[in-house]
């Protein structure tokens, strides 16, 4: 089974880099470090410090794991020309919510990327999906939980 794409922006991609490189040279070392020093206490089978800083290890690895993974599987989104008229990987959008009368911006982001607390939106969320390849004044309808909601697309750059 092939591994699924990793679509991240140049950003994206160097911020992944920068954790897998930290993970590897500094968190290894320290997590190394500290199982050294809970076995120096003798007895491990009772001994959660020593519990702890293995499943601490796990995790790091897990993660070094997943992230490596996903270096090998990505695809590089260039920013996208700033007069696009269409919603497009990279694209900052400025939706309207049509019931509300409220603006939203937006950048639409690669799942890697995704940070709804920081308004990047996944291409393959319900909104990315739907406004991905819109235009300017086209409105949307993405089906949620609690009903239909309805967006028009203000701005793009």
């Amino acid at each position: 089974m092939a591994s699924k794409e990793v679509i991240l922006t140049s950003g994206g991609l160097a911020k992944l880099e920068k954790e897998l490189e930290y993970l590897k040279s500094i968190k290894r070392r320290e997590v190394a470090d500290r199982i050294k020093t809970a076995i120096s206490f003798g007895d491990i089978s009772e001994n959660s410090e020593y519990e702890d800083a293995k499943n601490e290890q796990a995790f790091i690895e897990g993660r070094i794991i997943t992230l490596e993974k996903m270096l090998r599987n990505v695809r590089i989104i260039e920013d996208p020309d700033s007069n696009s008229e269409v919603v497009v990987l990279g694209s900052k959008v400025v939706l309207r919510d049509l019931e509300f009368d409220e603006d939203f911006e937006y950048t639409i982001v690669g799942s890697a990327e995704a940070r709804p607390a920081e308004n990047k939106i996944s291409n393959e969320s319900p909104v990315g999906k739907a406004i991905l390849g819109k235009k300017i004044n086209d409105v949307v309808e993405v089906s949620v939980p609690a009903g239909v909601l309805k967006y028009q697309v203000v701005k793009i750059s």
